[in-house]
């Protein structure tokens, strides 16, 4: 029996369910990459019901809304240039990363001060200051779309689950032998996933505190990772050069991609789960198939070592950035940066740079938008919010801004 059905409709990509079954919270993905604005939407939606047994008729409106909805947004022009709000001097020493929640309202900072600090988006209040780790902390991230929980890892090889709310530390994951440079939820935020200069990755349990898998394999550290939209596979990027993809439920491997001559930098599922994308320090991205675990492609071009790699929300555009200064998309239009993500609607990509400005770009011409100035220090990560309206940068000079 299925108890309670909430619907999301996550950027232009589809619809995920969140349905309760016996007790336990479940999602399932509704792809939704051939949409377009000339579809017809009850038609759609019955094409839905028809091959999808969990939307039944009574929820055929709500499921229509959504497509409505994600219509409208194909349609809208984006013509916003981003304005500086505030700048805030979030720490006492170097920051490592930045999150937002779902919504956008609140956002999370790490920093060489062993901090995390949770920050109200629209007042830059400090909301709380999440302190207990021995070391830096430099993996963060909210448990969204639920955004209750933060997992903060860091160096002193300890990851935290807090109380978003309150600040209130639920568990220490106690486990690893190196520190921990990355983690995730899985999207039902049963799980936390970390990776480790150990050449491990974990899988621990949100409720329990628990581990509940550890998954070896790699031969040198593992710095990437990432869960599928549905949360059934879970993939790692090694400085062994290899990529693993491992069976989330059974802990099993089931595949290792092995093809880069180098260091892997990043690796990232795309929408639907069919393909993976990886970066390299051999100066190559690549592209695999999940099912068969079989390159399809090597994006070639940069001179210098792949550092970031990302797919847009639908899985036809990759970009790239690399320590020679510049940017690859569809692996043909050179833009300079560091680091690098699509908008939600993916019509513009968001880098940062050593050369203490993050930068704008058309994702299909490559030319650069708006330029956004004012720290004085590189700038080592960039986020957009949900809805794409909001950024915010952060910096070696110890600060984040927030554009609007």
């Amino acid at each position: 029996l299925f108890n309670s059905f909430i619907f999301h409709f996550f950027m232009l990509s589809g619809i995920i369910l969140e349905y309760e079954k016996g007790g336990f919270l479940r999602t399932k993905s509704i792809d939704l990459l051939d949409l377009t604005p000339e579809c017809v939407s009850y038609e759609l939606v019955e094409e839905i019901r028809q091959s999808e047994p969990l939307v039944t008729k009574a929820q055929a409106d709500q499921v229509k809304q959504l497509v409505i909805r994600l219509q409208k947004k194909q349609t809208q022009q984006d013509h916003h240039r981003f304005c500086f709000s505030k700048e805030l001097k979030a720490h006492i020493l170097p920051l490592t990363n930045v999150a937002f929640d779902k919504s956008g309202s609140r956002f999370i900072t790490g920093s060489y001060d062993r901090t995390c600090r949770v920050w109200d988006t629209a007042s830059g209040t400090e909301l709380h200051v999440l302190e207990g780790h021995r070391n830096v902390v430099y993996a963060i991230a909210f448990n969204n779309p639920y955004g209750d929980k933060i997992a903060t890892g860091s160096f002193d090889k300890t990851c935290k689950l807090w109380c978003a709310e309150t600040g209130k530390c639920f568990h220490t994951y106690r486990g690893h032998m190196g520190e921990i440079v990355c983690l995730a939820f899985n999207p039902q935020s049963t799980l936390v996933a970390t990776s480790s200069m150990d050449t491990t990755a974990k899988l621990w349990d949100v409720e329990s505190g628990e581990e509940v898998a550890t998954l070896t394999g790699h031969t040198a550290e593992v710095l990437s990772l990432c869960f599928n939209t549905v949360g059934s596979q879970l993939v790692t990027g090694s400085f062994d050069h290899t990529v693993t993809i491992w069976d989330v439920a059974s802990g099993r491997r089931v595949h290792t991609l092995i093809g880069h001559m180098g260091e892997i930098s990043n690796t990232q599922f795309n929408w639907d789960c069919s393909l993976i994308v990886t970066g390299s320090m051999d100066k190559t991205c690549k592209v695999w198939e999940t099912v068969s675990g079989k390159c399809v492609a090597t994006l070639t071009g940069h001179k210098e070592e792949v550092l970031d790699v990302c797919f847009d929300l639908s899985g036809q555009l990759i970009a790239t950035a690399s320590a020679d200064g510049e940017t690859t998309l569809q692996s043909k239009d050179y833009i300079p940066s560091k680091t690098i993500c699509f908008s939600p609607q993916g019509t513009r990509v968001l880098t940062a740079s050593s050369d203490k400005t993050a930068r704008l770009w058309d994702a299909h011409s490559g030319v650069c938008l708006q330029v956004l100035e004012g720290h004085t220090d590189e700038i080592f990560s960039c986020v957009f919010n949900y809805e794409g309206d909001t950024i915010i940068t952060g910096s070696k000079d110890n600060t984040c801004r927030i554009w609007y």
